[in-house]
């Protein structure tokens, strides 16, 4: 069984507008499916990690290159 992954883009967004495009993604997906997001504000990775431990998801992320975050979420199961 694939895994079903999508793209969020939330570069140039300032906050809190990358974490409420993140829970509309998220809310509407399944469990075990990936959300991969780019962002540009430098405290998104703060709110996403509260978010994701809030809502039982897995977040990781990579070191940031020109200024561009990357995150992968794994939704959880609540």
């Amino acid at each position: 069984m694939a895994t079903s992954e999508q793209t969020l883009d939330a570069r140039g967004l300032d906050c809190p507008l990358p974490l409420l495009k993140v829970r509309q993604c998220l809310t509407a997906m399944q469990p075990g499916e990936v959300l991969h997001v780019e962002a540009t504000d430098p405290g998104s990775w703060r709110d996403f990690e509260s978010y994701a431990a809030q809502g039982g998801h897995t977040l990781t992320r990579e070191e940031p290159v020109d200024g561009v975050y990357r995150y992968r979420f794994i939704k959880g199961v609540c």
